[in-house]
């Protein structure tokens, strides 16, 4: 008996039915030469800390930090995981011939072989790898008629467990660490990749925060119906507006250019998943771990191709398939009947690593649910519209003078609409046509002054945020640039979604309609943290392109490795040399991080002659407060509820926790917490 393992029951299900493994066993499936069992994602995992060293049992500065030599693993600490488990490796001993199904990619690599591990006895099995990117029955049969040695994947598998243990590594030693320091009541949880991206939320929060908002105004001369702008840009102040307003009010519009060109708008590229999570965000509000687990279904329901790829291109040897899959979504989308073939620039081996982009199967749903059906049809339709032509646009440019001061307008009008045909929203936008205007022409025109003010950055989406972490912390809209920079971004398009979601589970970011913003606590933790290396974006990016290197085998893991241990060196020497400033008063001031002390009426910031104004009074609500109050209040950011509080209206008592807040306007202060 050959045994094959897949990631997932419903996986294993599809590769059983098309190898006619169709007999019911525990754990397992039987029949024609094979046994089809599965795993429940990760069945064996990194031990935790005290089982490697008794002493790490306790949180302790001192004993950081840990790193393990070699690392250990275990049976996931669940039942069902245990029972499962103890199936795969009897199946395994028996057997000759292993198979590997699990997803194909870093993290099912990693979930293959850390079983592999556990079943230490079963080192003379081959292993074989079936490497797909659909579960179709064609797919699977393909794959199957050309499995992989397993050997070829060992750097994939490399990657994966420097991935892991670095994880543990900095996970572990730095939440230790900055829990141990700086928090009496709760842990802080830090991580390799998720602390930067908290860090870049609590940024643009701060940025939005401090933005202050100053007028500008504009010098538009009205002609012919359309507002001709000053060329020279907005003014900061109204009187020199009003100076240009002056000169030209009276004088004739004297148009000196008319300039029109075609512009070629090309249908965007095909998704990968980072892509249509933004997109779906965009359009449907949908978080990305809900568009993940959405396109997960309909993967494993054989209606498109593998969901966790970084790529948005398809492989050159696909390009013969693509009419008869084109041909095929017909049935249900007309719209894929009027072209036959896809744009030769989809296909692009240099850009296909482990997949392709994702596009829709030659198997077709019968029915869907709602939400499903909406990332059906957006996988349908970016897929038809890579055989539509471009958008042409007609864009025309007048040039105009006004007693010697130059004007600009502009407008656009689609010529053929091509691929944006199949998007109504783009149907429905209103184009900006110009009438028709002629060099030395020349009439009245009316000047007016539009005032504005400028408006701060916008809070991060899930779409604006997945694209930022996408480069690496970089703001970056054109396509080809942002696909060179894919390679150097924060965590992969398989765990980004769950990043976003830890960080809201964690009560460090929160969701605000489609906004995306830090809490008082995502805000303090981000403050506590000295150590700017573990808050730089372009450095886990960089540590991201790293794997990626090991994936292609030139990066050596050892070397990664050795940098993550120094790493988490840097993070126990930042945090003991706080120790000094720390001990010296109560904790650290949440505005500046300075020593609290103790004063007369009150404990204030150290840094007061630097200008903080941070304290907090000795009596509040006529209640004492203590030192040992204070002190639990900077380390964890509020207190447990206390009594004894009197309302200076009421007289009534109260009790109440204290918290340290923003308030609207920035400001922060000791506040109430009931």
């Amino acid at each position: 008996m050959k045994v094959i393992l897949a990631e997932k029951p419903s996986v294993a299900r599809a590769i059983a039915d098309v190898l006619g493994a169709t007999k019911k066993c525990d754990g397992y499936l039987e029949g024609n030469g094979y046994q089809v069992t599965w795993a429940f994602g990760h069945l064996a995992e990194l031990v935790p800390p005290e089982t490697y060293n008794p002493a790490w049992k306790k949180w302790d500065l001192n004993a950081l930090p840990m790193i393990p030599s070699p690392f250990q693993l275990a049976a996931k600490n669940d039942e069902g995981a245990k029972k499962q488990l103890a199936v795969i490796e009897n199946l395994f001993a028996s057997t000759s011939e292993i198979i590997c199904a699990t997803d194909a990619g870093r993290e099912g690599e990693l979930i293959y072989r850390y079983i592999i591990r556990l079943a230490a006895n079963n080192n003379k099995a081959v292993t074989k790898r079936l490497w797909i990117s659909s579960l179709t029955n064609e797919v699977i049969k393909t794959g199957f008629d050309h499995l992989k040695n397993g050997g070829e994947f060992d750097n994939l598998y490399h990657a994966a467990q420097c991935r892991s243990e670095a994880d543990w590594i900095v996970g572990l030693n730095a939440t230790r660490a900055y829990t141990c320091k700086f928090s009496a009541v709760s842990t802080l949880s830090i991580g390799r990749v998720q602390t930067p991206v908290l860090a870049l939320v609590v940024q643009r929060d701060a940025e939005i925060l401090n933005f202050k908002s100053r007028p500008f105004f504009e010098v538009i001369s009205a002609y012919k119906g359309i507002d001709f702008k000053y060329e020279g840009g907005r003014f900061d102040d109204k009187p020199a507006a009003e100076r240009l307003l002056k000169k030209i009010t009276g004088s004739a519009l004297i148009v000196t250019d008319v300039a029109g060109k075609s512009e070629k708008v090309q249908s965007p590229l095909l998704y990968d998943l980072t892509d249509l999570q933004k997109d779906l965000n965009v359009r449907f509000g949908f978080t990305a771990d809900k568009t993940l687990a959405l396109v997960q279904s309909l993967y494993e329901a054989q209606y498109v191709t593998y969901p966790r790829t970084d790529s948005r291109y398809l492989s050159s040897d696909m390009a013969n398939e693509m009419p008869a899959l084109l041909e095929k979504l017909a049935i249900q989308f007309k719209e894929a009947s009027a072209f036959p073939n896809i744009d030769s620039r989809f296909f692009n081996d240099a850009k296909v690593t482990d997949h392709h982009a994702i596009i829709p199967t030659p198997k077709l749903p019968s029915s869907l649910k709602g939400d499903e059906q909406k990332v059906y049809d957006a996988i349908v339709m970016r897929f038809i519209a890579a055989s539509y032509p471009p958008c042409i646009k007609q864009v025309t440019t007048v040039l105009a003078a006004v007693n010697g001061e130059c004007f600009k307008a502009t407008g656009t009008m689609i010529e053929s609409q091509g691929w944006q045909s199949l998007y109504k929203e783009v149907e429905e936008q209103a184009e900006k046509a110009l009438p028709l205007f002629v060099k030395n022409e020349s009439g009245s025109q009316t000047p007016r002054i539009s005032q504005g003010k400028t408006t701060p950055p916008k809070p991060y989406t899930e779409a604006t945020l997945l694209g930022i972490m996408e480069t690496a912390g970089k703001i970056c809209e054109e396509e080809s640039l942002k696909e060179a920079l894919k390679e150097r971004g924060l965590g992969t398009p398989a765990t980004r979604a769950s990043i976003l979601e830890g960080l809201k589970k964690r009560g460090y970011i929160e969701a605000k309609g489609k906004s995306l913003i830090s809490t008082t606590t995502g805000q303090q933790l981000i403050g506590l943290i000295q150590c700017d290396k573990l808050k730089s974006p372009e450095l886990t990016g960089e540590w991201e392109l790293k794997l990626k290197r090991i994936e292609k085998g030139d990066y050596p893991p050892d070397v990664f490795m050795s940098e993550i241990v120094q790493f988490s060196h840097e993070i126990i020497n930042e945090v003991k040399s706080s120790q000094a400033a720390f001990d010296k008063g109560l904790g650290l001031c949440p505005l500046c991080q300075k020593a609290v002390v103790e004063t007369g009426k009150g404990y204030g910031c150290s840094g007061w002659r630097d200008g903080c104004q941070f304290v907090v009074w000795k009596t509040i609500a006529g209640k004492k407060i203590t030192p040992s109050v204070v002190s639990e209040l900077l380390k964890s950011g509020r207190t447990k509820k206390l009594e004894g509080f009197i309302s200076p209206k009421t007289k009534e008592k109260f009790s109440a926790a204290l918290a340290i807040k923003s308030d609207a306007t920035g400001i922060t202060k000791v506040t109430f917490e009931f």
